[in-house]
């Protein structure tokens, strides 16, 4: 499978299963995924090992004027979206602009869609790095993956594509003091003959270890929806998942699950 991409820069609004009316932004290539991770399960499809060969990021300054032209049609013809989402085809904090960008996009969508929310989904690998992490503290929502408990998981369900481990995502999602947003995609199945499942007993008592220390604001629990690049990869239950939501609210956490 080699992956949906978005063609262009604003997309939407769609229906999103978790933001509502949701309004996309993609900062990446329109022509292939661009990330720091190689998800074994990514919509988007598998991160080429020469990608920043090949990766063509549209300039900041493109990017700035194609948000505010679709903002303005969009208020112009009062279709107005719960959520301005930055997603797209791989990580938005790869972007050199990002920071910039999300405070534009901010000042934009006080003049336009002032009851929006702003929400950027990210996998946590750039948050060493101090520009990116205030950006992501001014946005309403900043909804960041925690997808193992053990490093061993991370590394075979996210492939970093740098040396990366769980430990210093951990470590980085604690400095943003419980104003975060954790997001876990739960699955199981084989992957080139490596087991997979983060819903083991082991990876949940950690993965709740984890979320203590991080003390999100919400946990976001969901499972594979469409195709994955991978073979031999399974969709978690409902009721699995409700059952782990039970566990994060027996710590004293909030947590939803979008099936």
């Amino acid at each position: 499978m080699s992956g949906f991409l978005f063609s262009e820069i604003v997309f939407g609004p769609v229906n999103s299963r978790r933001f509502g009316v949701s309004l996309g932004i993609n900062l990446l290539p329109d022509t292939m995924k661009y990330c720091s991770f190689n998800c074994i399960y990514c919509e988007c499809g598998l991160t080429a090992k020469d990608q920043d060969k090949h990766a063509k990021l549209y300039p900041t300054s493109i990017i700035l004027s194609a948000l505010e032209d679709r903002f303005k049609e969009l208020n112009e013809k009062q279709l107005l979206p719960d959520n301005i989402t930055f997603a797209g085809n791989g990580e938005p904090t790869m972007h050199p602009g990002f920071a910039e960008i999300i405070g534009r996009t901010i000042e934009l969508r006080d003049t336009y869609f002032p009851a929006s929310k702003i929400t950027v989904l990210s996998n946590s690998t750039r948050l060493h790095n101090d520009s990116i992490r205030a950006a992501l503290l001014k946005v309403d929502h900043n909804v960041l993956k925690l997808d193992a408990g053990t490093d061993h998981m991370f590394q075979a369900i996210n492939r970093p594509v740098s040396s990366i481990t769980l430990h210093d995502v951990v470590d980085q999602l604690t400095l943003f003091h419980g104003q975060v947003i954790i997001q876990t995609l739960f699955i199981k199945g084989k992957c080139n003959g490596i087991e997979i499942d983060n819903t083991s007993d082991e990876e949940i008592s950690l993965w709740l270890e984890h979320l203590q220390k991080i003390q999100p604001s919400l946990v976001m629990l969901y499972t594979i929806s469409r195709e994955t690049p991978e073979e031999g990869l399974l969709k978690v239950s409902a009721e699995e998942l409700e059952k782990i939501a039970g566990k994060v609210k027996e710590v004293n956490l909030n947590a939803e699950v979008y099936i």
